[in-house]
C-alpha cells in the first residue's frame, strides 16, 4: 500500500473514531450520579445532541487499528482524540472538537503535522452526525451513524483527483484506558 493511501486511510479512520465516540457518549448519558449537575448545565447546548458519541471506539482490520475517544459534552464542546496504528507503529494521531461556530455545530480536526480543519454540520439527528467542508482537499464530508448502542459507522467522503471516494470505518465500543 502506498504511503499516501495509508495516510488517507488513517485520516478516515481518525474521523470515524471521533464520530463513534460521540455516539457512545449519547448512549451512556444517564443524567444520574455525581455528574448530573454538570450534565444539566450542558442540556441547553446543541453539542449535547451528540452525547451518544461520547466514549471509546475501535476499528480493527488486519495490520491496522484505529482508536477514537470522546469526552461527554461540557462547556459547549466535546473533545476527542484518535490514534491509528499500522504494523505495531503509531502512524497518525488527531485532536478533535465539536463546538458551535457561527450558529452551527462544527467538527474541528487537528491531524498530526497538519493545520486545523473545520467541517460544519449539515445533518444532526439522534443517530447521525454529518459535517461538511466543501473547500477541504479530502475528505470534504465526515459522518457518524449510530448503528446500535455499541456500534457506530463512521465514514469520510469526497473527491480525490476528480474521483468520488467513500471510506467507511465500522467501530465498536471498547473500554476506555
Amino acid at each position: 500500500m502506498s504511503r499516501s493511501r495509508l495516510l488517507i486511510k488513517l485520516l478516515i479512520a481518525a474521523v470515524v473514531l471521533a464520530i463513534g465516540a460521540v455516539f457512545w457518549l449519547r448512549r451512556s448519558d444517564t443524567s444520574e450520579g455525581p455528574d448530573a449537575a454538570a450534565e444539566g448545565e450542558v442540556a441547553a447546548s446543541p453539542v449535547n445532541e451528540l452525547a451518544w458519541l461520547a466514549g471509546c471506539w475501535k476499528h480493527e482490520e488486519p495490520g491496522f487499528r484505529r482508536d477514537e475517544q470522546w469526552m461527554r459534552p461540557g462547556g459547549g464542546t466535546m473533545i476527542g482524540m484518535s490514534r491509528s496504528v499500522a504494523e505495531d507503529r503509531t502512524v497518525e494521531h488527531e485532536y478533535l472538537r465539536i463546538e458551535m461556530r457561527e450558529g452551527r455545530l462544527a467538527y474541528v480536526a487537528s491531524p498530526s503535522g497538519q493545520g486545523e480543519a473545520a467541517f460544519v454540520s449539515i445533518e444532526i439527528t439522534d443517530r447521525t452526525a454529518v459535517f461538511e467542508a466543501p473547500e477541504h482537499d479530502f475528505p470534504q464530508r465526515i459522518a457518524y451513524e449510530r448503528m446500535s448502542p455499541r456500534s457506530v459507522l463512521a465514514w469520510i467522503e469526497g473527491d480525490v483527483d476528480g474521483v468520488s471516494r467513500v471510506v467507511e470505518f465500522p467501530m465498536t465500543a471498547t473500554s476506555c484506558p
